[in-house]
């Protein structure tokens, strides 16, 4: 196997911003080439809110990766995500004219390309279009149509939709960083590739990626994602907590979660004290350690509460074997996965981002980069989907969904290229 050509991730978050440069190898893991992270001051809850403070921050993180790995960063793979992104469940129909015909890709492709027309409240747009399973004349559970005889075909769809305003702030952040968005795609699909078995998709299970200003949640069941939420709190929100509580600044606030923060208050002694130097020549803070996990504590319960909340919804409490895997920087916290287990009575793990990894590529491999590395993963994807398009006629892999042969994943993707490309023309 030839190493595959190179990809960079660019994960624009509340608390940070990193951008990865990766490969495929000869053995099919992928190589972290390099890595550059900065801090993000011009994003709140997922949505960017300073396009300058942004722009810097990216330019910061692509410039340090592109001295890490010897590449001159141009084009990026971007994450979108926020408290905007809404999934909704939609069947098409699509009548044949003929039963002696196959289904052939060209049938998929118009019954997708019809729910990209699906009329979305005002300045919504639709971001993914997943096809779940098929159903032709009447026959359900079908996975792949394609080569079947039927008159109609129809198929479950899964629909995510975002504000076009907040995906047109990512692009133009993007695009004044003097770098080309090659697709934007949704943060916790990109995750759950990078930390989620294929056994864990089909046995059924909960993503909980808990950021800085959001916590995404994504549920699969039987290889197929049945359910997207994004909730509003994320590890952002029990730093505040603990500065209010503990009457201490905001990065000393920060400083205690990471070091001494645990979810479960019981697992700490009483006696543990932390001290925290004065502002300015005033006395120093005496602070229990016991305390601090309350806190914590609290607020993680709230956000598990939302997670449990949103499994509930879904419809799929019962059937997820795999039961929950907890990602991204608060996965961090200590005892996070005994108090997600109390509250929803579900196994639960944290997810790394290492097993699709080769050798070397250590740097990446806390939860708080899954997201990076599941959008290096999904750019390697759509770059295989390509060349093997080029190389010969798309072959169908036996069992997989079938989506759309020009892997349309965005469907305002093009409106902005063609604002941008516009705007570009008249400067």
């Amino acid at each position: 196997m030839e190493p595959s050509e190179i990809v960079v991730g660019l994960d624009i978050g509340t608390t940070k911003i990193v951008a990865i440069v990766g490969r495929r190898n000869e053995f099919g893991k992928i190589e972290i080439l390099g890595m550059g992270k900065s801090e993000s001051y011009g994003v709140a809850r997922g949505v960017v809110q300073n396009i300058d403070k942004t722009v810097e921050a990216i330019r910061s993180a692509v410039a340090e990766a592109e001295a890490k790995s010897g590449v001159d960063i141009k084009v990026v793979n971007v994450g979108i995500a926020g408290q905007h992104i809404k999934s909704v469940q939609h069947r098409g129909i699509k009548t044949r004219s003929s039963i002696e015909d196959e289904i052939s890709q060209k049938d998929i492709d118009s019954l997708i390309d019809d729910m990209f027309r699906l009329v979305m409240q005002p300045g919504e747009e639709i971001i993914h279009v997943l096809p779940q399973e098929y159903i032709i004349d009447s026959e359900q559970g079908i996975k792949n149509p394609i080569g079947m005889s039927g008159i109609r075909l129809e198929a479950n769809f899964h629909i995510i939709t975002g504000q076009i305003a907040a995906a047109r702030n990512i692009y133009k952040c993007v695009h004044k960083a003097n770098l080309e968005v090659s697709e934007l795609m949704l943060e916790p699909l990109a995750s759950a590739d990078a930390v989620l078995s294929d056994e864990e998709k089909e046995a059924g299970v909960v993503l909980v990626d808990i950021g800085g200003g959001t916590t995404d949640v994504a549920i699969f069941q039987d290889g197929i994602i049945r359910h997207t939420a994004v909730i509003p709190f994320g590890g952002n929100v029990i730093t505040e907590d603990i500065k209010e509580g503990c009457t201490i600044i905001k990065g000393q606030a920060e400083l205690l979660k990471i070091k001494f923060g645990s979810a479960l208050a019981s697992e700490n002694q009483e006696n543990e004290i932390v001290s925290i130097p004065g502002l300015r020549g005033r006395p120093h803070k005496e602070i229990s350690v016991r305390n601090l996990s309350a806190i914590i504590q609290a607020r993680m319960e709230e956000i598990i509460e939302h997670v449990y909340y949103e499994i509930k919804n879904s419809g799929y409490e019962k059937k997820l074997i795999a039961g929950i895997v907890i990602t991204g920087g608060g996965a961090q916290l200590k005892h996070v996965t005994q108090l997600v287990e109390y509250i929803t009575g579900m196994d639960s793990r944290i997810g790394y981002p290492n097993e699709h990894l080769a050798k070397g590529s250590e740097a990446v491999t806390s939860p708080m980069f899954a997201t990076s590395v599941g959008l290096v993963m999904k750019g390697l994807q759509t770059l295989d989907k390509l060349n093997k398009k080029n190389s010969t006629a798309a072959t169908s892999t036996l069992g997989a969904v079938k989506g759309h042969s020009k892997d349309k994943s965005t469907g305002f993707f093009d409106k902005l290229k063609s604002f941008f490309d516009e705007d570009a023309s008249q400067q």
